[in-house]
């Protein structure tokens, strides 16, 4: 009778608080990933909020060829594939519900900021020496956040890779920056959105790459044979998509 009625008031708190799951999550978050983001409901299609759109920064890597996932806090038919190609990528039942397992998962790939614990903002704010977010299009906590869904893009493309390090050569840039680097007026590095992929620094080879990109929501991909990217491969978010790399 008790388990009934902590259960019950359980899903009453959930409801308050705007969520529209119900079912409590069972397995609480380590230390590391709870100071970011913890979960307290399982989640599925029809449900939304900001409890949505953190799973979907986190499985937006995990589309079909293609296909970009929009971070909106609406867990309909997209997300819900995104969740079962997450949860088949890592062994799991792929129902499409996240719940305890899928976010013990997450948990277990999570870093106490909230980022993938194989990347990290240092690898994305060198900025030309001023290692920050600041200066570019967007304010610094913007450009962070949207630094931080690209990072989790590229969690999806480096498993999917067979686990090995991805070396990132350029992230956020300053107008001042990109302008010193000879980077387009629009690019998406001024935007935080945006992250190159480094011949010396992957293993793997810039066609590799760039197609893996085009299988991780990335809606802006750059490689070889398009002018100045020759040496690296460039994936961004941006709003108006485009790919291109002729000699892959």
């Amino acid at each position: 009778m008790r388990k009934r009625l902590f259960s019950l008031l359980a899903a009453a708190a959930v409801a308050a608080a705007g969520l529209t799951a119900a079912t409590a999550v069972a397995t609480p978050a380590p230390a590391s990933a709870a100071s970011c983001y913890e979960w307290s409901s399982t989640l599925s299609r029809g449900d939304s909020g900001a409890a949505v759109k953190e799973l979907q920064i986190r499985v937006a890597g995990w589309v079909s060829s293609g296909e970009h996932l929009a971070i909106d806090g609406q867990y309909g038919p997209a997300t819900e594939a995104a969740v079962k190609r997450f949860q088949s990528g890592y062994g799991l039942a792929a129902d499409g519900v996240a719940g305890s397992q899928t976010f013990g998962k997450i948990y277990d790939l999570t870093s106490s900021d909230c980022t993938p614990s194989h990347f990290s903002y240092s690898e994305f704010d060198d900025n030309c020496g001023a290692n920050n977010f600041s200066g570019g299009a967007v304010s610094a906590s913007t450009a962070k956040e949207n630094t931080r869904r690209v990072m989790w893009q590229l969690e999806a493309m480096r498993h999917k890779l067979g686990d090995q390090p991805i070396g990132i050569s350029s992230g956020i840039r300053s107008y001042s920056c990109n302008s010193s680097v000879g980077g387009s007026s629009s690019s998406r590095h001024l935007y935080g959105d945006a992250a190159d992929m480094g011949i010396g620094g992957n293993v793997h080879s810039q066609c590799t790459l760039y197609r893996a990109a085009w299988e991780a929501g990335f809606t802006e991909i750059l490689g070889p044979g398009y002018p100045g990217h020759n040496d690296h491969v460039h994936v961004a978010n941006d709003p108006s998509p485009f790919r291109s790399a002729p000699n892959c």
